[in-house]
């Protein structure tokens, strides 16, 4: 009962935090422009690049005085969340079109490498065979191999979506292992380490 009483307490705090947020406007940087098209699609532009997001109509979205505002028609909890969900992807858009987003990867373990032509990425992570990776041309990659030190791999975005998905998939082809720490892995992320067999007699 008091697992369900908290589980109940958790949404409502949820319900509440995305609805404050959905109220807060999103400043227009300059060199930025949003604009809202009848079917409700909305569009940045900015010094990175461009991005469009489709809004549900049940959200209003109003660009005025330098700043976007979005507005619910009703209290339903599905628009509640919605209200919330869509200024936290137009707030994105704005950063991504103004500053935009960088994912920074590092190779852990010996004979890891990392390579790029243009969009094509080349790592080898000890498997029989290298892996090659595509990546869009919305993300642009560098890679830093320096004798001593962990190969690198910088991605960069105006999409924060796209880029989190793509580093996201970077990992995935080594994630971490607990024993070693061999892996890709973020740039300064903490990976929780086991003791090994020898440790534990």
């Amino acid at each position: 009962m008091a697992k369900y009483y908290a589980t109940c307490i958790n949404k409502e705090e949820n319900e509440l935090i995305m609805s404050r947020v959905g109220l807060a406007p999103v400043s227009i940087p300059q060199g930025v422009e949003v604009k809202v098209s009848d079917k409700n699609v909305v569009s940045v532009k900015g010094p990175k690049g461009e991005l469009e997001e489709r809004i549900d109509p049940v959200i209003s979205v109003n660009v005025e005085d330098g700043e976007v505002r979005l507005e619910r028609h009703t209290e339903q909890k599905d628009h509640k969340a919605k209200h919330g969900l869509y200024r936290a992807l137009i707030n994105n858009m704005v950063i991504g079109a103004s500053e935009g987003y960088k994912k920074e990867l590092e190779l852990v373990g010996v004979g890891y490498r990392a390579a790029n032509q243009g969009q094509r990425l080349e790592v080898a992570l000890g498997y029989s065979h290298p892996i090659v990776f595509e990546l869009p041309s919305e993300i642009k990659v560098t890679t830093v191999s320096e004798r001593g030190k962990n190969p690198l791999i910088t991605l960069e975005s105006h999409d924060k979506q796209l880029i989190g998905m793509v580093a996201a998939k970077l990992k995935s082809l080594r994630k971490p292992e607990p024993y070693k720490g061999k892996g890709v892995r973020f740039v300064g992320e903490y990976i929780r380490r086991k003791a090994g067999k020898s440790a534990a007699k």
